[in-house]
């Protein structure tokens, strides 16, 4: 059975910033076709990807985030844990996660940073959204051909 719902799960830290993500993934997937879930941040999205995704509800999951050096730590480790988290909740439930999570290496909080980074938070929302659809069609030829 092919499945035709999505989840996108957004984190809250920069909102601002990471919910294009999901615009730029609508553009590509209905609205009706999206459950939508807010996170704190993107340390929490790992565990509820890999929730929704055992669900069996999901043809893919989408989690998007915005991993900033905020000074205090270092950001690289939970860019890692996150990357590493959200392909583990794929592989252990077979199906697809895709991360939106980008790790700049310089970012600032001015407005000129910000519209860089919303504008291309979009195109990375249609990037997912466009993978989510080939990964579909792509595992369903395998099933096929089997």
């Amino acid at each position: 059975m092919t499945h035709t719902r999505y989840a996108f799960i957004k984190a809250q830290w920069h909102a601002e910033i990471v919910d294009r993500a999901l615009e730029g993934f609508l553009q590509l997937i209905p609205a009706e076709q999206v459950d939508v879930y807010d996170v704190p941040g993107a340390f929490e999205m790992p565990l509820l990807a890999k929730d929704l995704a055992a669900t069996g509800q999901y043809a893919a999951v989408a989690c998007a985030a915005f991993v900033v050096d905020g000074g205090i730590y270092r950001h690289d480790f939970v860019a890692q844990a996150v990357v590493d988290g959200l392909m583990r909740a794929g592989m252990d439930t077979g199906v697809p996660v895709l991360s939106v999570s980008l790790t700049p290496h310089q970012y600032q909080e001015t407005d000129h940073h910000n519209t860089i980074y919303r504008e291309h938070f979009v195109e990375k929302g249609r990037e997912a959204a466009q993978a989510a659809l080939m990964i579909g069609k792509t595992r369903d030829a395998v099933v096929k051909a089997a």
